[in-house]
């Protein structure tokens, strides 16, 4: 077994354990391997061990991947930040977008979705610890933009992204994902299936908070 063979396992032995602990279905975790800056060989070796879904940051190293991968059967999923002049690509080559954090962001995607693809699976970015570093709404502001992206045209709003101060303590690590995972739910909007957060760092945390997604990189493909 190769040592990215071991890793896959690892990780989702640890998803099945947290599953499990959290009383919540076999498999109702999505693993998102993070393959920022990581070579197309490990991308292809991860997807012969089954991975399907694939997170990005850059985007012109997705689009090359992309296209080196065409023959593959991959969901792309974009977790960047998103500048206004990158939206038309973003839109027309990834089947998920989880890092929208503002209505113009969501108006370009929308209006340059192309018409031959489904809608564009979006989650909304939370800035669940108020860091003036990172991007994402206010847990306040939250509820007013999934009114106003959820009426876009060639958009399917699906959830929430979330990326938490780090924290090493478990408790702690549960705080923030329970606040945001009680606001979403208290809005009583059934399409909003997903919760993209928890990482290699604390996806036991995430997973006894909601998550439906976790976005792992270092567990899988080791320290960039």
């Amino acid at each position: 077994m190769s040592a990215l063979a071991k890793q896959f396992a690892a990780v989702r032995q640890q998803i099945a354990a947290a599953e499990q602990a959290a009383n919540r279905p076999a498999g109702s975790v999505l693993l998102l391997a993070v393959s920022k800056t990581k070579p197309v060989a490990q991308l292809a070796e991860a997807y012969r061990l089954g991975q399907r879904h694939f997170g990005e940051n850059y985007l012109q190293e997705a689009l090359s991947k992309q296209q080196q991968m065409a023959a593959f059967n991959i969901s792309w999923h974009f977790i960047g930040p998103i500048q206004s002049n990158k939206t038309k690509p973003i839109a027309s080559h990834f089947d998920w977008v989880h890092s929208v954090d503002r209505l113009k962001i969501a108006e370009r995607l929308s209006e340059q979705r192309p018409d031959y693809l489904p809608p564009l699976n979006i989650c909304l970015q939370v800035n669940i610890s108020a860091e003036a570093t990172k991007s994402g709404v206010s847990l306040e502001q939250l509820p007013q933009l999934v009114q106003q992206v959820a009426s876009l045209p060639r958009l399917r709003l699906r959830g929430v992204m979330a990326i938490p101060e780090p924290e090493s303590d478990y408790q702690r690590q549960r705080e923030p994902y329970r606040r945001l995972h009680q606001v979403v739910t208290g809005l009583g909007i059934k399409a909003l299936d997903t919760f993209s957060y928890g990482m290699s760092g604390d996806l036991e945390a995430a997973v006894a908070e909601g998550a439906t997604l976790v976005r792992i990189g270092t567990a899988l493909f080791g320290a960039r």
